[in-house]
């Protein structure tokens, strides 16, 4: 019997900048564990004149990670960071109760070519944070741990695994691991494992119960402590979740939140200017006109 429940395609989306490859939300699996919302960005080739540029937008009841394989964005926010990420470190901006930034090609990069490529992910807070004050951590890559166990390299880039923990401070039970392998080998990491589990293949592919599978496709496992197979040479994966929420969330444009009353407040707040700025920051993202269908 195969340990795997769902199977989910990377679906095209466009975000303004550019086209991304949405992995989560998905109208048969809405969350895994905490985890509420993937975006896999890139691979994008940009010339001297095409910059990446996000212009104000505010968040609620999340918090984002940043994760980049390649390329740099300068992130910005309302509680006054300005800082560069590059491939292998982690922004980590909790939201709580209200959080504004950007995100944009470095000064260094704007008048060059350049190649942006990485993951955007929100994980949602538990109800007793949700509100919380907002907050910001970055960690370089070589602060998250990093191991290789039988030719396999492991990073961890969030949570809790394997005995040790990532310096990323989270607010719930869960994880985030990279796993790369230059050769064809057996990973068994059930033990390792709690919660609802889900595996997205980057590059390469994985066999497991006699099924292969590619790049882009992300495997939702019926029973975490069951992960097990055979990843193929040149390969890189990653493994991600936790322990679900008891609660539903609710998602609306950029605002999560257990409380859909929370989410029709911030949409006011955020017409109304009630966010707080990014310091050297002019334009804003208006909040989307609600979809009409017929007449």
């Amino acid at each position: 019997m195969s340990n795997t429940k769902l199977i989910i395609e990377e679906r095209a989306a466009n975000i303004g900048n550019f086209i991304v490859g949405r992995l989560l939300p998905f109208r048969q699996k809405r969350m895994v564990g905490p985890f509420i919302f993937i975006d896999h960005m890139g691979p994008v080739s940009m010339d001297d004149k095409e910059n990446l540029d996000v212009a104000m937008h505010p968040h609620i009841g999340i918090s984002t990670l940043t994760f980049l394989f390649e390329g740099a964005i300068v992130h910005r926010d309302s509680l006054g960071t300005e800082i560069e990420i590059t491939p292998g470190a982690v922004n980590w901006m909790t939201a709580g109760r209200g959080v504004v930034h950007t995100e944009r090609t470095p000064e260094r990069l704007r008048n060059s070519n350049k190649k942006l490529h990485g993951l955007q992910i929100w994980v949602a807070l538990p109800i007793k944070d949700e509100q919380c004050k907002p907050s910001f951590a970055h960690a370089s890559a070589s602060e998250l741990p990093s191991w290789k166990y039988e030719g396999i390299r492991f990073k961890l880039i969030a949570g809790k695994a394997f005995g040790k923990e990532s310096p990323i401070p989270v607010y719930s039970p869960l994880y985030f691991i990279e796993i790369k392998s230059a050769e064809e080998k057996t990973v068994a990491i059930g033990e390792y494992l709690f919660g609802e589990s889900a595996l997205y293949i980057l590059e390469g592919s994985i066999t497991s119960d006699g099924h292969t599978y590619e790049a882009k496709q992300l495997l939702v496992a019926k029973d975490s402590s069951l992960c097990a197979f055979t990843i193929s040479a040149n390969s890189t994966i990653y493994i991600f979740g936790g322990e679900p929420f008891p609660e539903e969330r609710f998602i609306e444009w950029n605002f999560v939140a257990s409380d859909k009353k929370l989410i029709e407040q911030a949409k006011e707040d955020w017409k109304n200017d009630k966010f707080p700025p990014v310091l050297n920051e002019t334009v804003k993202i208006p909040l989307p006109e609600p979809k009409r269908f017929g007449r």
